[in-house]
């Protein structure tokens, strides 16, 4: 039986964002694939898939970063062969926003400022509201309007954001942005069923 895995794409894999990543994964019984991290990503698309595809339990979370690569960089093009798979079921996008301010953006469903107060304004990535509605800029989202995902949510720089996201403190922020997810993509629901 070939089950499809249900995933979370996160847009960043240095390691702030795997603490958190990892952290956000246990708290909920999740499974992070901690060897997607990286700055820049190493592993490939099919590489993920494999790993993706041998994790015990949903959801599966996995990194992706092309380390300010300006266009379409490793990261991404692993992010695409993932998240356009057959066996591969993307629940939601966590979209991380960085310093850049060049062609790298993204429409995004909601952002989650610093202080976890969801905004429809995009947030840079030290969490704070920008001026442009539905939008975000970051090293690693050039192709996330391609894809056909239920829910994108921005955020600031993960495990970070001046303290706030911290996996010290649960980075509260990432899990804000994971518990959204679940709940749009009907994830909750489905495992209330079984």
């Amino acid at each position: 039986m070939n089950q499809r895995r249900r995933v979370i794409l996160i847009t960043d894999g240095d390691d702030y964002a795997r603490r958190s990543v990892e952290t956000v994964a246990a708290e909920i019984g999740g499974r992070c694939i901690s060897m997607s991290h990286g700055n820049p990503s190493i592993l490939t698309g099919p590489e993920l898939v494999k790993h993706i595809k041998k994790t015990p339990y949903d959801p599966v979370f996995v990194m992706f970063d092309d380390s300010g690569y300006v266009g379409e960089g490793a990261g991404e093009e692993a992010l695409k062969h993932v998240a356009t798979h057959e066996d591969i079921d993307v629940l939601g996008i966590i979209a991380v926003a960085a310093k850049t301010r060049q062609a790298e953006w993204t429409k995004v469903d909601v952002c989650i400022d610093r202080e976890g107060v969801l905004t429809p304004y995009g947030v840079d990535k030290y969490g704070e509201p920008e001026l442009e509605i539905g939008r975000l800029y970051g090293d690693t989202v050039y192709c996330l309007d391609q894809l056909n995902v239920p829910i994108i949510v921005g955020i600031g720089d993960i495990g970070k954001m001046a303290q706030h996201d911290h996996y010290e403190r649960g980075s509260p922020i990432t899990k804000k942005a994971v518990d959204i997810i679940l709940e749009r993509s009907g994830y909750y629901g489905s495992q209330n069923k079984r």
